[in-house]
């Protein structure tokens, strides 16, 4: 059932360009995914507005997504689920100059779109979603790291990062260093309980001999036998 265009959000309209049925909401001054939007809309313009954050099942309804933009708004999160219904369908999907600083990889799962993420003030930790998704060609070299753990890595590009410096094995090596310090930690304790053992029990057979040494002569032999009796 396609919807009324009495339903659409002010500043948007819906159009045909190039064969495909095109709904645009540029610059409509939007804070949310507007839910009026006609069924068999093929390319969804919702550009240079005010979005903060991509629900689950945002763009559920529209079957014959082909291109979705969403870039110049304020998006800062994306919830798992957001793009469900668009994986076998969607072919492009333009998130950049928003301000995502970390997502999820599982919110793109399954997803075959060309994706833009460039320009947006990431942390640079972004190994597992660049490997979950397929980027627009050229727009790499606009995903650059505005924060990270490592300062020599903000202001750069994260291919240049990762070309640079193994992030994983960095992150590897310190989790095996961490191990290490804890195995040593335990051994540690190990040894120093069983040094304890064997000093209290010397410390006991001295004074055992002691006090036999103190005994008259009789009573020792007395004593000594029944000390070699007991250990028998």
């Amino acid at each position: 059932c396609l919807r009324s265009a009495t339903a659409f959000p002010k500043g948007c309209y819906p159009s045909e360009e190039e064969g495909l049925k095109t709904f645009r909401c540029s610059n409509a001054r939007l804070t949310e995914v507007p839910r009026d939007i006609p069924n068999d809309t093929n390319k969804l313009y919702l550009d240079s507005n005010r979005i903060p954050f991509l629900p689950r099942d945002a763009f559920q309804d529209l079957p014959l997504l082909l291109e979705l933009d969403l870039s110049n708004n304020a998006i800062a999160g994306v919830e798992t689920g957001a793009f469900r219904g668009l994986a076998d369908h969607l072919h492009s999907l333009d998130l950049s100059s928003n301000r995502l600083v970390s997502v999820s990889k599982d919110a793109f799962s399954n997803l075959k779109a060309k994706v833009n993420l460039s320009n947006n003030p990431w942390l640079c930790d972004l190994q597992e979603l660049i490997r979950s998704v397929d980027l627009v060609a050229g727009s790499s070299g606009g995903i650059v790291c505005d924060t990270s753990t490592q300062e020599e890595h903000v202001g750069k590009a994260f291919l240049q990062v990762i070309a640079d410096t193994d992030l994983c094995n960095v992150y590897k090596k310190t989790t095996d260093i961490a191990m290490l310090v804890t195995m040593f930690g335990w051994f540690a304790m190990v040894i120093s309980y069983l040094v304890y053992y064997v000093r209290q029990n010397q410390e006991d057979a001295r004074r055992h001999l002691e006090y036999l040494k103190s005994l008259p002569s009789k009573q020792r032999r007395s004593e000594e036998s029944s000390t070699i009796s007991t250990v028998v």
